[in-house]
């Protein structure tokens, strides 16, 4: 016979076992690849660099007053005159590259992060509104998604900002008018397989209003495929923006960005400066680069289908 506490111990063994949540079984496989999380940790610090430029540059690379045109094209670890130590050097304007590039990449996250939080909102309303209402509304729309995907995206901004301008709100709006034909079609074709599942036939026949079947039930379900396209999309207006601003299009002299900074550097590559174009392309390509390695574990893990 057995005891009672033999008898009472699976039961204790059992209220301690812990019920894994959904989040926490999301980071573990998040957590599982080692490139995504080291991508990740290189975002966190790119992202913490961006928002505390003015703490943690050397020099505020703008300001009139520090800047001195003697120190121009310096090569990297050299001393100003002033006994100032430039780790990367110093761009033709005499700015030190590693304040420039910080503050460079504080303006090309926040192009990029901005124009894709917008263009995600109206796309996935767009999207929503397509494959929920369907017949003539689905065609119009879709039509209207198939014509602006057929155009380049950088020729579209480029004859955006033709009309707008430079600045850094003009090409956060040319890029918001470039991506949100992407995140329609995702959306659209989320939302396509969910309008005819049982749970939205239900609040249909309940006459719940369109808003919150849109907001409240579909948009919901067609987060994990928009949340991979945000990400790849972040790193594709960054890289866009680097390329307006490359030409001379995107940003201003005084709204610099790291394209801005690669192309000033660009007419000193043959006279054997290449310290001016080339940290700045290092730091675009490891952005870039760390975002498409976090989308793309992110799409690993919220896609069921697929076999990880």
């Amino acid at each position: 016979m057995n005891t009672i506490a033999e008898q009472v111990a699976p039961i204790a063994a059992a209220s301690e076992v812990k019920v894994e949540t959904p989040f926490r079984r999301f980071c573990t496989a998040f957590l599982d690849s080692k490139v995504a999380t080291t991508a990740l940790i290189v975002l966190g610090i790119l992202i913490f660099m961006a928002l505390f430029a003015p703490l943690i540059s050397p020099t505020n690379p703008y300001d009139l007053a520090v800047v001195s045109i003697l120190d121009s094209k310096m090569p990297p670890g050299t001393k100003s005159l002033d006994g100032v130590t430039f780790l990367l050097g110093t761009d033709g304007a005499g700015r030190d590259l590693v304040s420039a590039m910080i503050y460079g990449l504080r303006i090309s996250l926040g192009v990029g992060v901005m124009s894709g939080i917008f263009a995600m909102a109206i796309g996935a309303t767009v999207g929503l509104i397509a494959a929920y209402f369907g017949g003539r509304t689905e065609n119009i729309i879709m039509r209207i998604v198939d014509i602006q995907l057929s155009f380049p995206a950088i020729l579209v901004a480029l004859i955006l900002l033709a009309i707008l301008g430079k600045g850094v709100d003009k090409i956060t709006i040319a890029l918001i008018i470039v991506q949100w034909a992407y995140y329609a079609r995702t959306v659209r074709g989320s939302a396509l397989v969910e309008r005819n599942k049982e749970y939205i036939e239900a609040a249909t026949c309940l006459a719940i209003g369109h808003r919150r079947i849109l907001f409240r039930h579909l948009l919901p379900n067609c987060l994990p495929p928009l949340i991979v396209v945000g990400t790849i999309q972040t790193a594709h207006a960054i890289s866009l923006e680097a390329t307006l601003s490359f030409l001379g299009v995107g940003l201003p002299v005084s709204e610099p960005s790291l394209g801005l900074l690669i192309s000033n550097g660009f007419d000193y590559m043959l006279s054997g400066k290449y310290w001016i174009s080339f940290f700045p392309g290092i730091a675009l390509l490891i952005t870039i680069v760390s975002i498409n390695l976090v989308g793309d574990q992110l799409r690993d893990v919220l896609n069921p289908r697929l076999d990880r």
